[in-house]
């Protein structure tokens, strides 16, 4: 009785939030001005009246708009819901981190972002889906209701690719949570049948609740909210066993996966070595094997400790064909768009990092170098905190290029650290490595390069994770920062300490809890699952059809896990976060005077 009350309200509570959200949406007014600097793409099948154009356009200049997408006014409800439940206008146009949305109809965008973004027209409904979230990355987006444009129907064929690009990995998720709701609507009408009418009653009639007299006149409304059971069923099925532009991505990429697994997996490790790299301790301990619980890629892994000093590392050691192998697809690729969902999820850890060396140096830093920058999402966030800093980029892979376009950093080098140190000798005020030393081969190398690059008097901040954090030890493999393969080195604070002064830094501040992270329980429920029901079609792991569906039924019966798994991070994370242990840990040092 209870918990079909608490869905009562979450279904009523979600419906106003969606009718306050879509309230703010603002509607287009004529104009008669020339759409000039401005390009339409467009969904298959639509053409955009002259008369939107211009009022987009005007509406895009008069408010700083450089994407803009198009909103008809008669929008199905199902599909003015869904863009609803994702998307506050008035966050939407000041977040910088989160992708782009879009009602698939079309999207009105600046000629300075598509030069630079290297726009082309979509090829179908994923096509603009896709091109909306990457293209809110190079400029501010909103979306705007225009009344002359008429919704067209969805391919409903590619339902559940549309739904990927939105969700990303955590689509399955999402489907499995739904059902979790009908299975309990359900009992609800057997066991408690006044109670679960009531629910049943709150979920037909949500889509009048969320769009009655709104701006979205969605021609049905009504006929939703009278059989939206069978109308969502209908959906559910038809996403489920719809057709995956991502399985057929992974096909192209099979042939490529075979030939470098048949060359064998012993090249992608160095030698085993019998000391520990950061004492040179002979007395070392297996402390954990296990495989690729993120990709599933083939391999054993293995990590050793250190009974003298206590440092964890990879041992045997991915070598330079092994770390390409296992990084490939993870970050660019098939990869790319869940990596841009996790490092856009919040700026906050962003302006704690700036902030806290913005309180240990002397000045603002001018020069500010962000090592493993990725796409650029420090640099873009520490802006607010720093807006007079100049802020480069370094990385190995084409993503910081991609940074570079964005306009989210000012320079971008592409290399490995300490071989591109040298030409940066003195050049920064600041250097930041974010989750980056536990990724590098020889993290001595790498603090010596940021010895190199710093000016006198300059400030490291470093942040990574606690290797001697408690659930760590109890959560073994599912703990996230264990990150087999791609995580070579772990350091412990005393460790840290350590390799910072032999290499001519003072460490001024240490971060325990107000580093921690909420994730612990959530990302070890999902590894879990995930492990047990792996996707259906990876080119390095192909499996059939019965896959599919037990991965199904998996995240389906593992949703009220991942609940449950987010409700305790939140409960036990204040124990942390103002406490003196965590799962990561920060340090600002400062650079000595230069003999």
């Amino acid at each position: 009785m209870y918990l079909l009350l608490l869905l009562t309200a979450v279904i009523v509570l979600d419906a106003l939030r969606m009718r306050t959200r879509i309230g703010k949406i603002a509607t287009l007014e004529p104009s008669d001005a020339a759409p000039a600097g401005f390009r339409v793409f467009a969904a298959s099948g639509v053409t955009v009246a002259d008369a939107t154009l211009r009022a987009a356009a005007a509406y895009a200049r008069d408010h700083g708009i450089h994407v803009l997408d198009l909103i008809p006014r008669d929008l199905s409800a199902i599909r003015a819901m869904s863009l609803a439940q994702l998307v506050d206008p008035a966050k939407y146009r000041v977040d910088r981190f989160g992708p782009g949305r879009t009602a698939g109809h079309a999207l009105v965008v600046a000629d300075s972002v598509v030069e630079r973004a290297r726009a082309t027209a979509p090829a179908d409904d994923v096509g603009l889906v896709k091109l909306a979230a990457r293209l809110k990355y190079y400029g501010k987006a909103d979306l705007a209701i225009a009344p002359a444009e008429h919704a067209r129907r969805q391919d409903l064929a590619r339902r559940y690719d549309i739904l990927y690009t939105v969700l990303g990995p955590s689509t399955p998720l999402a489907l499995g949570i739904l059902v979790v709701m009908w299975a309990v609507i359900g009992l609800g009408l057997w066991l408690a049948p006044l109670y679960g009418l009531i629910a049943l009653g709150a979920w037909q009639l949500q889509p009048i609740l969320a769009l009655a007299f709104t701006s979205v006149h969605a021609r049905d409304m009504v006929p939703l909210a009278i059989v939206r059971a069978p109308v969502e069923l209908y959906l559910f099925v038809r996403t489920i066993f719809g057709r995956r532009g991502a399985s057929t991505d992974a096909a192209a990429r099979r042939a490529d996966y075979d030939e470098l697994i048949a060359g064998g997996l012993e090249r992608f490790y160095e030698p085993r070595r019998d000391t520990c790299p950061v004492c040179e301790s002979r007395d070392l301990a297996l402390h954990m094997r296990h495989g690729d619980l993120f990709q599933h890629k083939p391999g054993v892994f293995e990590l050793d400790r250190c009974r003298a000093c206590r440092h964890v590392f990879q041992n045997p050691r991915l070598s330079i064909a092994g770390l390409d192998f296992y990084y490939k697809d993870f970050y660019d690729g098939l990869g790319e768009s869940g990596m841009e969902l996790i490092f856009g999820f919040g700026a906050q850890p962003y302006l704690d990092r700036a902030r806290m060396v913005r309180a240990a140096a002397a000045d603002a830093p001018r020069r500010w170098l962000d090592v493993g920058a990725g796409h650029g999402h420090f640099c873009i966030a520490a802006r607010d905190e720093l807006p007079t800093t100049h802020f480069d980029g370094l990385d190995l892979s084409e993503s910081i290029d991609e940074a570079k376009r964005r306009g989210w950093i000012d320079t971008a080098y592409r290399g490995l650290f300490p071989e591109l140190a040298p030409q940066l000798a003195g050049r920064y005020d600041a250097v930041s490595m974010s989750h980056y030393l536990e990724h590098t081969l020889d993290p001595r190398a790498e603090l010596e390069a940021a010895h190199t690059a710093l000016a006198d008097h300059g400030c490291l901040m470093i942040e990574v994770p606690d290797p001697e954090f408690a659930l760590g030890k109890l959560l073994r493999r599912y703990w996230l920062p264990w990150f087999q393969p791609q995580h070579l080195h772990f350091l412990s604070v005393a460790n840290l300490d350590r390799l910072l002064r032999e290499r001519g830094f003072t460490p001024v501040e240490w971060h325990r809890g107000q580093a921690h992270q909420r994730v612990d329980f959530f990302f070890a429920s999902w590894l879990f699952l995930d492990r047990l029901a792996p996707p259906r079609r990876l080119p390095w792991r192909w499996r059939g059809a019965f896959a599919g569906a037990w991965r199904t039924v998996v995240w389906t019966m593992g949703a009220p896990l991942i609940v449950a798994a987010i409700f305790v991070d939140n409960l036990i994370g204040p124990l942390f976060s103002r406490g003196r242990v965590s799962n990561t840990y920060r340090v600002v040092a400062t650079k000595g005077v230069s003999s």
